[in-house]
């Protein structure tokens, strides 16, 4: 059974950047990875929220959010 990697970003370019990095870097076999653009999906930003992601690009890995570098702030979305 795959495990399910969420990607929240932005669209900044750290976001892009990290998203290309850790999209290939994953294991297709092992995991089902989304990407979501919480600049396009304002409707999203909550659920991030609830998972702990607190700046993006994050990733939510098994329930543990792995922050990466620091593009925004999730508040300054809103």
């Amino acid at each position: 059974m795959k495990s399910t990697a969420t990607f929240y970003h932005a669209g900044c370019p750290v976001c892009v950047t990290a998203e290309r990095q850790l999209t290939t870097a994953l294991d297709p076999a092992r995991f089902e990875v989304e990407v979501v653009h919480l600049g396009q999906a304002r409707h999203r930003l909550a659920e991030a929220e609830r998972a702990g992601v607190k700046s993006v690009p994050a990733l939510v890995l098994g329930g543990t959010v792995l922050h990466i570098n620091h593009g925004a702030d999730v508040a300054a979305l809103r």
